[in-house]
C-alpha cells in the first residue's frame, strides 16, 4: 500500500543526502608538483593541514574536488594546503592571505576556486623570506630541543626584554606560548605572524610595561598538534597527549629557562598563552598546574575539541581565585566559539574565581586567524601582568617578585629577593597535604638546604611585609 508520508520522509532524506557543498580548485600554481595531494584546513576540522578526512580528488581534467560532509553548515572559515603549513595556500608574489570564508546554508552547491601560490614556492623554485624575527631580542635555544616526556624534539625561542643584557641584576616575569612558528617569524608561520617581540618590545620603549616579560614559545608538532594540544581525544580528529605536553613545559622546559634566564620563578610571574587548540592547552595547563601559572590567555579556543571532558575536568580541578584569565574571540567566528568561551568563563567565576580576575571580550570583527590575535595580543597582555585579587572583596595584591632555583632540586634551593625587600622574607615549605613542613626566615641569596626532604611535590610560600609569591617546589 502507497503509503505518502513514508515517501515523503525517504524524499526529504534522500534530498538531505544529496545537499552537500562541492568544494572544487579549477587551478593551481604551474610548480604545483603533479603527486601533490590539496587538502582543506579549517574550523569544522581544527586546522589540521593534512587530514585524509578532508583530501581532495584530482580529476581527469586537472582540477580538485571535495564533497563536504552533510552535517557541515553555517559560517566556515578555511584554507587550502599541500599537507602541511609549510605548504599553505599564499598569493601570487607568495604571501600570506587572509582564511577563506563560506556560509554553508545545506543546500547543494559548488564552489569554484582557485589557488594563487603556495607558501614553499614562488614560480619554479623555493620562496626567498627575510626574517622578521626582531634581532637581537629573538634567538632561537634549540632546534631540537629534547621532549622526554613524548619522545620527540621541537625548536624552542626566546624573546628577551629590550634591557635584559643592560640590566644584568635584574630578573623577569615568563609567558609561554605555544605554535611557536607563528608568534616571532612571518618566515615560519604558517598565516602571518603575531609579532610579540615587536609589541613588547614597543611597550617597553614607550614606557608602558616597566618590567618587561621572557616569552618562551614552543614549535608546534605539525602532524602531532592537535594530539599534543589536547588532553583529551577526539574521536574524529585525535588528541589525548596534551596531558604529557603540558608535563614537558612544566618539568622540563621551565627549568631549564629558570636555570639559564633571569627569571622570577613564582606563578604570580609566570604566564601562558595560546590560540586555538593553543587557547585549550593553555586552560587546561592552568587547571593542572595551579602553582605554576597564575595568568593565561586564551585567544579564539578551540573549546568544541573537548568540551564536555573540560567542563567535566574544570569541576574536578578547580582554579585558585588569583589566576588571571583573559578570553578574547571573534563574535561570529564559529557557532560555537564565542558560547563556548562565556561558558568555560562562567564556569571559572562559578568555580571562585573574581570578576576582576577574568576578561571575557568578543569581538565583532573577529576571525580566526593570525593578524587578530596580533592585534589583541597588547591588550591581554597589559592586563595579564596587572597584580591579581584574592578574594572579591580584596584589592589587587602584588606579587613577590622572587626566585627560587634550581627546580626540581636535591640538595639545594638558592632564593634571591627583589631590592625593595630589605630584610628577611618568612618562607613555609608546605606538602601536598597542606601541612608545613618547614618554616625559617632567609634573606636574598640564602642557600637552603632541602636534602633532608622527601621525594615528592611541595608548595613554597614566601611572604614579605604585604608581599606573597608561591611555586611548587619537587624534590628529587
Amino acid at each position: 500500500m502507497f503509503r505518502p508520508l513514508l515517501f515523503m520522509v525517504m524524499l526529504l532524506s534522500a534530498f538531505s543526502a544529496m545537499a552537500q557543498t562541492t568544494v572544487r580548485v579549477t587551478a593551481v600554481p604551474a610548480a604545483t608538483p603533479a603527486a601533490d595531494k590539496l587538502y582543506l584546513a579549517g574550523s569544522f576540522n581544527g586546522w589540521t593541514p593534512g587530514s585524509p578526512a578532508y583530501a581532495l580528488v584530482r580529476q581527469p581534467d586537472g582540477s580538485y574536488e571535495l564533497l563536504l560532509p552533510a552535517s557541515l553548515t553555517g559560517p566556515v572559515e578555511f584554507k587550502f594546503t599541500r599537507g602541511s603549513w609549510a605548504s599553505v595556500e599564499t598569493d601570487a608574489a607568495g604571501q600570506d592571505v587572509a582564511n577563506r570564508r563560506q556560509t554553508l546554508s545545506g543546500a547543494p552547491v559548488t564552489l569554484n576556486l582557485t589557488v594563487a601560490g603556495w607558501k614553499d614556492l614562488s614560480g619554479t623554485g623555493p620562496v626567498t623570506c627575510q626574517s622578521t624575527a626582531l634581532q637581537p631580542n629573538v634567538r632561537v635555544i634549540s632546534e631540537t630541543f629534547a621532549m622526554p616526556q613524548l619522545g620527540r624534539t621541537r625548536r624552542i625561542w626566546v624573546y628577551l626584554p629590550n634591557d635584559y643584557a643592560m640590566a644584568p641584576g635584574k630578573r623577569y616575569p615568563v609567558l609561554y606560548m605555544h605554535d611557536g612558528q607563528n608568534v616571532f617569524d612571518a618566515c615560519t608561520s604558517f598565516s602571518g605572524e603575531w609579532g610579540v617581540d615587536e609589541t613588547l618590545s614597543q611597550l617597553q620603549a614607550q614606557g608602558l610595561d616597566a618590567t618587561g616579560s621572557i616569552v618562551v614559545a614552543v614549535d608546534n608538532g605539525g602532524s602531532e598538534r592537535l594530539n599534543e594540544l589536547s588532553p583529551w581525544n577526539n574521536p574524529q580528529y585525535g588528541g589525548g597527549q596534551g596531558d604529557k605536553y603540558v608535563d614537558f613545559m612544566v618539568q622540563t622546559l621551565k627549568p631549564y629557562i629558570d636555570a639559564n634566564y633571569r627569571t622570577l620563578t613564582g606563578r604570580e610571574f609566570t604566564g601562558v598563552a595560546g590560540s586555538s587548540m593553543g587557547g585549550l592547552i593553555s586552560t587546561y595547563a592552568a587547571l593542572k598546574y595551579p602553582l605554576v601559572y597564575g595568568r593565561v590567555g586564551v585567544f579564539s579556543p578551540a573549546f568544541w575539541f573537548a568540551e564536555q571532558p573540560l567542563f567535566t575536568y574544570l569541576r574536578q580541578h578547580p582554579p585558585r581565585p588569583d589566576t588571571r584569565f583573559y578570553f578574547v574571540a571573534g563574535a561570529t567566528e564559529s557557532a560555537t566559539m564565542a558560547p563556548l568561551m562565556r561558558a568555560v568563563h562562567d564556569s571559572l567565576a562559578k568555580a571562585g574565581v573574581p570578576a576582576a580576575n577574568l576578561s571575557y571580550r568578543a569581538v565583532p570583527d573577529g576571525q580566526h586567524a593570525e593578524w587578530f590575535w596580533k592585534r589583541e595580543f597588547a591588550a591581554a597582555y597589559q592586563w595579564l601582568i596587572q597584580p591579581a585579587v584574592v578574594t572579591s572583596n580584596s584589592k589587587p595584591m602584588a606579587g613577590l617578585a622572587f626566585s627560587a632555583y634550581p627546580n626540581p632540586t636535591r640538595n639545594r634551593l638558592t632564593l634571591l629577593l627583589p631590592a625593595e625587600v630589605r630584610g628577611s622574607a618568612r618562607l613555609e615549605i608546605v606538602d601536598v597535604q597542606g601541612r608545613i613542613v618547614r618554616r625559617e626566615k632567609l634573606k636574598s641569596g640564602a642557600v637552603l638546604d632541602v636534602s633532608e626532604l622527601a621525594a615528592g611535590v611541595y608548595q613554597l610560600h614566601l611572604t614579605a611585609g604585604a608581599l606573597q609569591g608561591r611555586q611548587a617546589l619537587v624534590k628529587e
